[in-house]
C-alpha cells in the first residue's frame, strides 16, 4: 500500500495523468469538478469509466454498474484506443490485474498502477519512484508558540504535529530492509514499523508498538536527542532532513493519551521475587517497568517527595509538561509496581539492609551533586547551581509563586555559565520568570555547544545572548555580599582535546567585567555521596560513578546493579533507560531459578 505517496500528491495538487502509449491526458474539466476519463469493457459491454483526479478506482461513477469484487475485463485510452492493462504487474493486495497510467510529479513522468477490482484500493508505484516522489516531500515542522508570547509563559512550546502533518511526515519513511534508525535508538524501538501504521492511519496500534521498548514515548518524543540517535543514522538524512522521529514518537504518544487508549497489561506475578529501584528517574522506571512485566514485585524507592528524577526537577515545564511525566508513572503504578516516595537510600535504608528484603537492587539515582569551577566568589548571594535553581522553579514550583510557598530567585541581569541543555533550560527559565537580560557564557564557540540544536534556536529566538570563547574566572559582589559582576577572560581554540573538540585556550590580557545581578553554574553534576556512606563496598571511578560491568550492569556488589549517570556521569534520557532495560534482564537472567540468595 502506498497511500501515503498518495495523500501527499492529493494535499499538494490534483494528479496529471496521461496515457502511456499516446501520453495524451486523461484529466477532463467538469464544471464544478476535474474527474480523469477512461474507456472500459466490463462483462463484454463497452463503458465509461469516470475516477475522482485523485485516481480512487471506481469513486465517481460508471456507466455500467459495477458490484463489489467484481473486475473490469479492460481500461482503454479514450484517445488513442490502446488497451492500458499490464499484465505483468499484478495487485500486491488481490493479485488482480492492473492499468498502467502516467502521473505527473516534480517535472517527472513517473508509471502508476490502478488495479481494476472495484473494492481493491491498492495503488502501485515502483519502489525507486516511491523513493523519489518521498525524498521531495519536505521534512514537516511542528507548529509552535510565537517568540515573543511564549516568553511569557511556561506552557510547552512545540504545538507538536497535526494529523496531517504526522502523515505526511510518516511518508518520508523510506522503510528501509537494514533500518539503522533501529540500531541507533538506546532501547531498539522498532521505528519503520510504529511508522508504518503512522501511514495507515493506525495511530493507537503505532503507540503500543513503541511501549512494547519504551514506557516513556511522551517524555522520549520530546527531550531526546534524536538528532544524534535515530535520526542522526537516518538513511534519508544523507540527501534529505531525516525522518522527524521524535516528533512522530511524541504525535502517537499524546493520540493515545488524549484518546483515553492506554490500556495495562495483564502480568502474572512471580511469587516471592522482589526487587528494589533507587531513584525514579528514567532508567529506574525502565527498569521497574521491564521487571514488572516479566511478574516480579518491584518498589521504587525515591528521595524526593515527587517520581520521576530530572524529568521533574530538571526539565522545564516549557520544554516537558509535569502532567505527561506523571501519566507514564500512574501507568507503572497501575502495572502493580509500588513507589515509595521520600525514602533517601544511604539515610533511610543502606544497601546492604535493602538486600536483606530484596532478591537484587537497581541504582538510577542520577548525577545529583553540583560542580563548581572553585574561582573566588562561588559563595556570593545570588550565585546559584543549575541544579538548585532548577529544583526550585520546576519540582516546588516557584514559578507559581505565591500559589506555592517557594518564592523564585530574581535576577535582571542573569549570567547562566555553560553551554549544554540544562544550561538553555536555565536561561529559557530565567526569562520567563522576568529577566530583562540573559547571556550564556561559554568557552567554546557554537559549532562546540553540547546542546541540542533545537533547545540553542529557541534560545536564540527567544533572545537569549550568547557570549562565546569566554570563560569566567572569578564572581564580583557587592558590599553586602550579592553577586554583580563576573570576570571573565576571552579564550581561542586550540587543538582537539580527549572529547574529540578543540581546547579552549585563554588569550592573555583579555580579561573584562560582565555586569550582572544573578550568576547559575550549569557546568554537570557529580554523584551524590550518600549513597556510598553506607555501601563503601561499591567499587566507583575516579569520578565517582559507580563501576560497572557494561554488559550486565552489575556493579562489584553481587546482586547491586546500576545505570544512567550515577555509572556515565551527565547523558541522556534515553541513554539512562537503555542501561536500565539492559539491567532488567540481567537481574532476570541472574534470578531466574534462584529461590533465594546464598
Amino acid at each position: 500500500m502506498l497511500d501515503y505517496d498518495v495523500k501527499y500528491l492529493k494535499f499538494k495538487t490534483y494528479l496529471s495523468t496521461y496515457c502511456p502509449h499516446c501520453h495524451n491526458s486523461f484529466n477532463v474539466k467538469q464544471k464544478d469538478h476535474d474527474i480523469i476519463k477512461f474507456n472500459a469493457k466490463f462483462k463484454g459491454k463497452d463503458m465509461d469509466l469516470h475516477l475522482s483526479p485523485y485516481l480512487d478506482v471506481f469513486e465517481v461513477e460508471s456507466t455500467v454498474p459495477i458490484e463489489k469484487d467484481e473486475t473490469l475485463e479492460d481500461l482503454i485510452c479514450p484517445n488513442c484506443k490502446k488497451s492500458i492493462v499490464d499484465v505483468n504487474q499484478p495487485c500486491q493486495e488481490c493479485g488482480s490485474h492492473t492499468a498502467q497510467v502516467i502521473i505527473s510529479a516534480y517535472s517527472k513522468l513517473i508509471p502508476f498502477y490502478i488495479c481494476l477490482k472495484y473494492g481493491c484500493e491498492w495503488h502501485g508505484l515502483s519502489k525507486a519512484d516511491e523513493r523519489h516522489i518521498k525524498l521531495k516531500i519536505p521534512r514537516q515542522e511542528m507548529p509552535e508558540q510565537d517568540q515573543k508570547l511564549r516568553v511569557q509563559n511556561f506552557q510547552e512550546v512545540p504545538y507538536g504535529l497535526t494529523t496531517e502533518l504526522a502523515l505526511l511526515e510518516a511518508g518520508r519513511c523510506l522503510q528501509c530492509k537494514n533500518p539503522k534508525c533501529v540500531d541507533g535508538c538506546p532501547v531498539n524501538i522498532d521505528i519503520p514499523e510504529f511508522i508504518r501504521l503512522i501511514t495507515e492511519e493506525k495511530f493507537d496500534e503505532a503507540a503500543k508498538k513503541i511501549r512494547e521498548r519504551n514506557i516513556l514515548p511522551a517524555v522520549c518524543g520530546r527531550v531526546c536527542p534524536q538528532e544524534d540517535q535515530c535520526e542522526g543514522v537516518c538513511v534519508l538524512g544523507i540527501r534529505d532532513n531525516p525522518v522527524a522521529i521524535g516528533n512522530l514518537e511524541r504525535f502517537v504518544a499524546d493520540y493515545e493519551r488524549k484518546m483515553d487508549l492506554i490500556k495495562v497489561p495483564s502480568i502474572k506475578k512471580i511469587p516471592n521475587k522482589r526487587v528494589a529501584v533507587v531513584g525514579s528517574g528514567p532508567g529506574g522506571l525502565t527498569c521497574a517497568a521491564d521487571l514488572t512485566l516479566l511478574g516480579y514485585s518491584v518498589t521504587i524507592f525515591e528521595a524526593l517527595h515527587q517520581a520521576g528524577g530530572v524529568l521533574v526537577y530538571g526539565i522545564p515545564e516549557f520544554r516537558l509538561p509535569k502532567a505527561i511525566v506523571e501519566a507514564e508513572i500512574e501507568y507503572l503504578k497501575a502495572m502493580g509496581c509500588k513507589v515509595e516516595l521520600n525514602h533517601i537510600i544511604g539515610n533511610i535504608y543502606s544497601v546492604d539492609e535493602l538486600l536483606e528484603n530484596f532478591d537484587a537492587i537497581y541504582i538510577g539515582v542520577g548525577a545529583g551533586l553540583p560542580m563548581f569551577m572553585n574561582i573566588e566568589g562561588e559563595n556570593l548571594s545570588n550565585v546559584f547551581s543549575a541544579n538548585e535553581y532548577l529544583t526550585r522553579i520546576n519540582l516546588m514550583k516557584a514559578y507559581r509563586f505565591p500559589e506555592y510557598d517557594t518564592p523564585k530567585p530574581i535576577g535582571n541581569k542573569v549570567a547562566v555559565i555553560g553551554g549544554g541543555n540544562v544550561a538553555m533550560d536555565c536561561a529559557r527559565t530565567s526569562l520567563r520568570c522576568g529577566a530583562s537580560e540573559v547571556t550564556i557564557i561559554y568557552r567554546r564557540s557554537r559549532k562546540e555547544l553540547p546542546a541540542r540544536e533545537e533547545e540553542v534556536v529557541h534560545a536564540e529566538q527567544e533572545g537569549i545572548m550568547f557570549k562565546l570563547l569566554t570563560n569566567p574566572i572569578k564572581y564580583i559582589g557587592n558590599d553586602a555580599n550579592w553577586v554583580k559582576g563576573v570576570e571573565c577572560v576571552s579564550m581561542t581554540l586550540g587543538e582537539p582535546d580527549e572529547s574529540g573538540r578543540r581546547r579552549p585556550i585563554p588569550l592573555e590580557g583579555s580579561n573584562f567585567i560582565y555586569d550582572c545581578d544573578m550568576v547559575i553554574v550549569a557546568i554537570g553534576n557529580g554523584p551524590n555521596p550518600i549513597i556510598f556512606n553506607t555501601a563503601p563496598d561499591l567499587e566507583r571511578n575516579k569520578w565517582g560513578n559507580i563501576i560497572v560491568n557494561p554488559d550486565t550492569m552489575e556493579t562489584t556488589k553481587e546482586f547491586v546493579y546500576a545505570g544512567g549517570d550515577i555509572v556515565t556521569g551527565a547523558a541522556t534520557v534515553i541513554e539512562a533507560m537503555g542501561a536500565g532495560r539492559i539491567a532488567a534482564n540481567s537481574i532476570h537472567k541472574k534470578l531466574s531459578g534462584k529461590t533465594k540468595k546464598a
